[in-house]
């Protein structure tokens, strides 16, 4: 077997949940074991990841993180426990809170209904905020993903002194619809510390606050929403919006990303100086991805289903680009494949494997993902290594690939 670079080759193990069958944690566990079976010598780190949304946290736990829990409203009033984790600046001058809105506003927290679409808010994702706040942190990163309301991040804000006020000054209702009855906003009673406090916005959309490729009309649908319900979120996001205008120094809470969440951002780019970030960029820099690709031969990347949204800054395939920057080779594995070769080896992957190249069925991957994730690992890491590869190879790009790499299949 040509070894890679070295007799005791480094990898640096870096997946993304499996959706459905495995955490980002048990994956990489699992692509751990199957580098290991072709390459018991090498020196394996895992570092498990996520775009920004569901899995920020178990990201940020698996990098060092303090796991905190808090006890906040949920989507649609009911008390839930929601997880978040803390980075504690070893001078203690710093602290950076990482909070995901799934965790206290998420869509598997209700039965998706146009009910619950038109009543889900964000309030609890506000307590947590205000929790990293009453802890000292100085840095709040915001994971945007499997929320359940569209509220514009009004309860949210809420949670944290917002006041939204009918004609007659009492507060509104919770969620989106109760927008449509806002009068006005008062925010002289909205945390102060938000003022200092850095607000970072995970998001991995470009979708706009409102209109055809708004919140509502685009991502409302799997909240439950029935066309009448969108239509009417869409006409509170656009009164929210109006609410928010004379108040914001910009048009940034209207822009690119502002729809995602619900809207969520939208609010705490209007009042607060909460910034967008893409979502990889966040969780990579959280785990230190950079610093762990130092020095190694090969990163192996994974996810359920390898797909054209993966193209759009998902976390392998973002990771294997910055690999390949760096000369590195990349193997990738997924749940199912349907990336041509030209799109993986555009992304510096050589070598890639499906999960149902070797179970007999779907169901079979899902049951017994971890076992099939390791087979596959073995596989694609022993067809690269099968070729001469030396530290002069590394401009090769063209990845090698197991038969019924594209294998249409539904996703995992």
């Amino acid at each position: 077997m040509p070894p890679i670079l070295s007799a005791r080759p480094r990898v640096v193990v870096a997946p993304d949940k499996f959706k459905g069958s495995l955490t980002a944690s048990e994956a990489a566990i699992a692509l751990a074991e199957g580098v290991r079976q072709h390459w018991p010598e090498a020196q394996v780190s895992t570092v498990p990841l996520a775009d920004g949304g569901e899995g920020t946290i178990e990201a940020a736990l698996a990098a060092g993180a303090e796991e905190r829990c808090a006890r906040v409203t949920g989507a649609l009033g009911q008390q839930v426990w929601a997880r978040w984790a803390l980075f504690r600046d070893s001078s203690g001058a710093s602290a950076t809170a990482v909070i995901e809105s799934a965790q206290a506003s998420g869509l598997d927290q209700v039965h998706p209904s146009p009910a619950s679409a038109r009543a889900a808010h964000s309030y609890g994702c506000g307590q947590l905020i205000q929790a990293a706040l009453n802890v000292h942190a100085t840095d709040i990163v915001i994971g945007l993903g499997g929320s359940a309301m569209t509220d514009g991040g009004s309860g949210a804000l809420r949670a944290l002194g917002l006041r939204v006020l009918d004609k007659v000054d009492a507060p509104v209702s919770l969620g989106g619809i109760g927008l449509l009855t806002a009068s006005r906003l008062d925010a002289s009673g909205l945390d102060r510390r938000l003022r200092t406090v850095r607000v970072r916005l995970a998001v991995d959309v470009q979708n706009p606050l409102h209109g055809p490729d708004g919140a509502a009309h685009v991502f409302a649908a799997q909240k439950g929403a029935d066309p009448a319900a969108q239509h009417e979120l869409d006409e509170a996001l656009r009164h929210w919006a109006a609410l928010l205008r004379p108040m914001a120094s910009d048009s940034r809470f209207l822009g690119p990303g502002s729809g995602a969440a619900g809207g969520f951002p939208s609010g705490f780019l209007a009042l607060t100086p909460a910034r967008l970030e893409r979502g990889f960029d966040l969780v990579s820099n959280l785990v230190r991805l950079e610093h762990q690709l130092e020095g190694a031969d090969l990163l192996v990347v994974g996810e359920g289903s390898m797909d054209q949204q993966s193209l759009q800054g998902k976390a392998p395939l973002a990771a294997a680009l910055l690999a390949a920057a760096r000369g590195i080779p990349v193997v990738a594995i997924a749940g199912q494949m349907t990336l041509t070769e030209d799109e993986l080896s555009a992304a510096g992957i050589r070598s890639a494997a499906s999960l149902l190249d070797i179970a007999p069925s779907m169901d079979g991957a899902k049951s017994e993902a971890a076992r099939y994730a390791t087979q596959a690992t073995t596989e694609a890491v022993q067809r690269l290594t099968a070729a001469p590869f030396t530290a002069d190879d590394r401009e090769r790009t063209q990845p090698l690939l197991i038969p019924a790499l594209n294998r249409p299949t539904n996703a995992m």
